[in-house]
């Protein structure tokens, strides 16, 4: 087999390294043809070589011209022009972008990857919080995409109006739109950087939308789409920052630690999207932990990306004591953007507020808040409205009309295996209870926070239980205070048909059990720690009155849980 086969057969296989090698080889002896100089760039850009990648690519391009092949050429500048983008090089690109418009109006018959052009214009316009322009721009490439036959055009203005109609708060239509768009990644319909783009687009959206189980699902996806290539840098760095924030959220912060700092290290090896996410992430277990000079060092690391490490950092000056400024930040990062990310800050705006003094500003972004529910159907997004709803109750002077909205979050961050936010809400109940003259409820809600709080290493919110503990002896007690019930469990999440009594992570905990998967690979599909699937195992096994994970198994393909 020559060289150039070999490299032909390496890109098929995904054996990105290989290509490279065997196709770099074959130009040596002889300039590579247009599409195989298209490969090469590919490849090399995969292994996260972006700039020289797009050298190769600029040379394709002038290959195309030379061969008279003009609509390839326009998708050559097309992807040029995008990869500059992706490089922080907006000048260049935006050159290219222009060079492939033109040679699009001079073709005299229509262009197959006209659809292409709109990808751009639909991205600034995103960029910018303007989702009705970026939903015109995303319909037109979908539009051109499938009306001439090209599938990166269809699938990303697919992708680019789902995100323009989340950012426009219409989640159920948007996210049936990236649902859409993944279909043509999974059936291998589009190339391996158009793929690559949507699926870390899918999952940031599906974040950005409160859906935790999409987040999931389609991180998964991505861990296994990035297995399967040989030595792939871009997008890897991107998954991995994904990962940490979902052991973040499960309490696994030493995964979470480790996947943040193997985005940081893909990130400088090439995939430069993840230079934000590996910084943040590491960022808030370092705040979470009480290492405040660490948090400080990443986000201000996370920062040179041009994007504010928020609410992250003004958390951490709330944390340090420093509540004025704290909210002095926030103000100013949620002054004018996009209202994706603003959603995003609201509860952290209505810690910072109540902290600052400031009652009416807490309960207007709580309000706000509240108001996203109203047409949204999403646990976490739930958990926070009601978290906030019952800080500013309490804040408010009205400790009994906080309990209602404090136990369903708590039922909620219990139900999306969120340790530390399930936490937070039995270190308020402590003072809820406690303020409603219930010191026995009190006693038990606070045990069973710091418990979490010891087993995490959450130091700073050990301390401010700790403090609350202190001065609940100077709260004024309620003439009317009444025994406050302890919170009863509540599932939010989707049961099996037939889970019986197990909550909607143990019987998938069951169904993971009854494939075979060890306990560490189910803590990497859950994003969970090791120790969390023992104790879901051993609620598993007392829940059901079995003794093992062979008669777990026949549990599940009984109950059509396998």
């Amino acid at each position: 087999m020559s060289t150039l086969a070999q490299g032909r057969e390496a890109y098929a296989e995904r054996r990105w390294p290989d290509a490279v090698g065997q196709f770099t080889a074959a130009d040596h002896d002889a300039e590579l043809a247009a599409g195989d100089l298209e490969q090469l760039a590919t490849s090399v850009i995969l292994t996260g070589r972006g700039s020289e990648g797009v050298d190769i690519l600029a040379r394709a391009h002038l290959k195309y011209l030379a061969d008279g092949d003009y609509p390839a050429a326009a998708r050559c500048a097309v992807w040029t022009g995008m990869n500059l983008i992706l490089l922080g090089e907006p000048a260049r690109s935006a050159g290219w972008l222009a060079r492939a418009h033109r040679i699009v109006e001079d073709l005299p018959e229509p262009c197959p990857f006209e659809g292409l052009l709109s990808v751009p214009v639909g991205l600034g316009a995103l960029y910018q919080g303007d989702g009705a322009t970026a939903a015109a721009a995303f319909t037109r490439a979908a539009d051109l995409g499938r009306a001439r036959g090209d599938a990166d055009s269809a699938a990303l203005g697919t992708l680019g109006l789902g995100q323009a109609k989340v950012l426009l708060g219409e989640f159920d239509a948007g996210l049936a739109l990236l649902d859409e768009a993944m279909v043509a990644v999974t059936l291998s319909e589009i190339s391996p950087v158009p793929a690559g783009i949507i699926y870390c687009a899918v999952i940031e959206t599906c974040h950005l939308a409160f859906d935790l189980h999409r987040a999931h699902e389609w991180t998964r996806a991505l861990d296994r789409w990035c297995d399967a290539q040989q030595q792939l840098v871009a997008f890897s760095g991107q998954c991995q920052m994904h990962r940490a924030e979902l052991y973040r959220l499960h309490g696994a912060w030493a995964e979470a630690i480790d996947a943040a700092k193997t985005a940081q290290d893909l990130a400088f090896r090439g995939d430069r999207m993840a230079t934000y996410g590996g910084f943040y992430e590491q960022g808030e277990i370092h705040r979470l932990r009480g290492d405040f000079d660490a948090a400080e060092a990443c986000y201000l690391h996370a920062q040179e990306t041009g994007f504010p490490p928020q609410p992250g950092l003004s958390l951490l000056r709330l944390a340090q004591g420093r509540p004025e400024q704290a909210r002095s930040l926030l103000r100013q990062a949620m002054a004018g953007i996009d209202p994706a990310y603003r959603r995003r800050m609201l509860a952290a705006r209505v810690e910072i507020e109540l902290a600052a003094g400031d009652a009416p500003a807490a309960r207007a972004a709580a309000e706000e808040l509240a108001a996203q529910c109203a047409s949204v159907d999403m646990p976490l997004l739930h958990a926070l409205a009601e978290q906030s709803e019952a800080a500013v109750l309490f804040h408010e002077g009205d400790p009994a009309a906080a309990l209602v909205p404090l136990r369903r979050a708590w039922s909620r961050w219990l139900s999306l295996d969120a340790p530390f936010e399930a936490a937070r809400c039995r270190a308020l109940l402590a003072r809820l209870c406690a303020a409603l003259g219930d010191e026995e409820s009190a006693r038990l809600e606070r045990e069973a926070a710091r418990a979490v709080f010891s087993g995490l290493g959450a130091a700073p919110a050990l301390a401010d239980l700790e403090q609350s503990e202190v001065g609940q002896s100077d709260l004024e007690q309620s003439p009317d205070a009444r025994t406050a019930p302890a919170p009863t469990t509540k599932n939010d999440g989707h049961h099996a048909a037939d889970a019986g009594p197990l909550t909607a992570r143990e019987a998938e905990v069951v169904r993971l059990v009854s494939a075979g998967l060890t306990n560490r690979n189910i803590a990497a599909e859950l994003f969970i720690s090791e120790k969390t699937v023992a104790r879901h195992l051993s609620n598993i096994f007392t829940k059901l009155g079995l003794t093992s994970r062979a008669a777990v198994t026949a549990y599940a393909y009984r109950h059509g849980l396998a």
